[in-house]
């Protein structure tokens, strides 16, 4: 199961009006908790069942294990499990460190526990919400510009092909985001960003040199063997009901959770 919320239903002052679900930006932490607990139980789930990240825009992925238990681990895939051989009837082992923070400061990560539910914030930034319904595992990833330059996606989709799921079976839904219209950067950004992800670059409606990442990210999903992707096409920018950091500076943030029934 999977939902994106909007800025709206909850009870944060301005600017992080009203549903503000991200922590750590100056909202009140008293409203930061209500929200996702009115979030969370919209969706039916526990509020202390959600696994949160500690968002840095890299590409490392961690395992958010059944709770009570031990903290999220940090996720090192072993060589070949990155590039399987081809007649290897079984996934490779992964190895998890433990990591030292509660939030692992990770952008990705994946599950196989229907107790738990998976976090992830954004205010222009992709969420990519994945899950192979088979094998009972689902993920997801916060992928802005520098999480899909690195990897973000296709890591997280590798992890849980290791933990037993396949990227045919996988199905996955990229969240709202800002659009490649509406993403200007310098023309030096987005020749560096593109040389790692071609899809990535883009012309905006001023002419000038833009980022798409959700194009980016359908293609990398593509590349990773996914043929059931959906996208939400609403850009955060020119959609009010949804947080912008570009658009508005100072802001909150909403939320793509993901979880097995």
């Amino acid at each position: 199961m999977a939902a994106f919320t909007s800025r709206d239903g909850g009870v944060s002052a301005p600017p992080f009006d009203t549903l503000n679900l991200g922590g750590a930006l100056g909202d009140d932490p008293a409203a930061v908790a209500r929200n996702r607990q009115l979030a969370a139980a919209a969706c039916g789930r526990a509020a202390d069942g959600i696994t949160w990240m500690r968002q840095v825009h890299g590409a490392d992925v961690a395992y958010a294990p059944p709770r009570p238990g031990p903290p999220p681990g940090i996720l090192h895939p072993a060589p070949d499990a990155l590039h399987p051989a081809p007649d290897a009837l079984q996934p490779a082992p992964v190895a998890l460190q433990p990591a030292p923070d509660p939030l692992p400061a990770v952008d990705a990560i994946f599950t196989d526990s229907a107790a738990v539910t998976l976090g992830v914030l954004a205010a222009d930034c992709a969420m990519v919400l994945i899950a192979d319904s088979a094998a009972r595992i689902v993920g997801a990833a916060h992928a802005g510009r520098e999480g899909i330059a690195a990897g973000v996606v296709p890591a997280l989709v590798r992890s849980m092909t290791a933990a037993g799921a396949d990227p045919a079976r996988m199905r996955a839904v990229i969240g709202p985001a800002i659009c490649g219209g509406c993403y200007e950067v310098p023309w030096q950004l987005r020749a560096r960003i593109a040389q790692d992800v071609p899809e990535a670059g883009c012309v905006t409606r001023k002419g000038s040199p833009g980022i798409d990442i959700p194009a980016a990210a359908a293609a990398q999903l593509a590349r990773a063997g996914l043929r059931a992707v959906r996208r939400d096409p609403r850009c955060t920018a020119e959609t009010p009901a949804l947080y912008s950091y570009r658009r508005d500076g100072q802001t909150g943030r909403f939320a793509g959770l993901a979880w097995l029934a």
